[in-house]
């Protein structure tokens, strides 16, 4: 397809890639844009069919682009006024961003294969902390990430650039109270991420995280960078699990924290299919 050279701040085409590098999703038509020749390859691979793709003039369009794809040149001033990095790559496009329900973070027929595993990030506010844990998510085996309101989009730029590709693979849902006592009602157990400090407070009982079972379907939650869970999922949860922590620090960041959990769990599910395999019923 040919280039559409453009050299127009003001230009209609440019006007929706910088409301859509701004989360406009009005003004995008309802498009998110990535930048960088990295997330690009990773929708494309992801299977996400890119509508166009804006390219600056020191650099052409990459060969794997699919031919169908609406290309748009501009010039270096042009792109770098329409993209929020520093240094900007030379390369963005627009796309259709899939739409996740709470069916495909937890399949209807989930407990037929393996129990379900999520994450729930509640009130996350840095978009870098959120697009660890669903790199996070992805890399341990993680079924979706529930987001709360007060959340940060998972389409925010800095998010998209901390998944590396991750957010376009994950079902990323938002979930309300309702919902996750609807998974409690299926089975899920809810489990809160607190400090060993305050975990306990209020006669509730706190579960080291490599003592607790997270082999069944649980709901990993995490709260908010500065005050963590909020009470009401505190009150919700089944139990309260922390990470023992020698240092002097009084808690971890959430991204670092969710990670662990994340692995703990994937290290208890790998453990215990082991264990089937050798013909033994607890984790080996």
């Amino acid at each position: 397809m040919p280039v559409t050279q453009i050299t127009s701040r003001a230009n209609p085409r440019v006007r929706q890639l910088r409301a859509a590098i701004a989360g406009n999703a009005r003004l995008s038509g309802g498009l998110i844009a990535i930048e960088g020749e990295h997330l690009l390859e990773e929708a494309i691979r992801s299977g996400l069919r890119l509508k166009t793709i804006f390219v600056s003039d020191r650099r052409g369009a990459p060969e794997w682009v699919p031919s169908d794809v609406e290309r748009i040149g501009l010039s270096e001033e042009v792109f770098a006024s329409a993209v929020d990095t520093q240094s900007p790559r030379g390369i963005a496009a627009l796309l259709a961003p899939p739409v996740w329900r709470m069916e495909d973070a937890y399949p209807p027929n989930a407990h037929g294969g393996k129990p379900p595993l999520l994450l729930l990030a509640a009130g996350l506010q840095d978009p870098g902390n959120l697009g660890t844990l669903i790199r996070s998510a992805e890399a341990f085996g993680a079924t979706g990430v529930l987001t709360t309101e007060g959340t940060v989009t998972e389409w925010n730029q800095k998010v998209l650039r901390a998944s590396a590709g991750s957010v376009f693979r994950v079902p990323v849902v938002r979930a309300t109270v309702d919902d996750l006592r609807a998974l409690q009602a299926r089975g899920v157990r809810l489990l809160a991420a607190v400090s060993a400090d305050t975990g306990g407070r209020n006669g509730s009982r706190l579960v080291i995280a490599a003592n607790a079972d997270l082999r069944g379907a649980c709901v990993l939650m995490v709260g908010n960078e500065g005050a963590g869970l909020d009470e009401t999922y505190l009150q919700l949860a089944d139990a309260r699990i922390t990470i023992p922590m020698p240092g002097r620090i009084e808690s971890l960041n959430a991204a670092v924290a969710g990670s662990l959990l994340l692995y703990e769990a994937a290290r208890q599910r790998g453990a215990a299919e082991a264990g089937k395999k050798k013909g033994h019923d607890e984790p080996v």
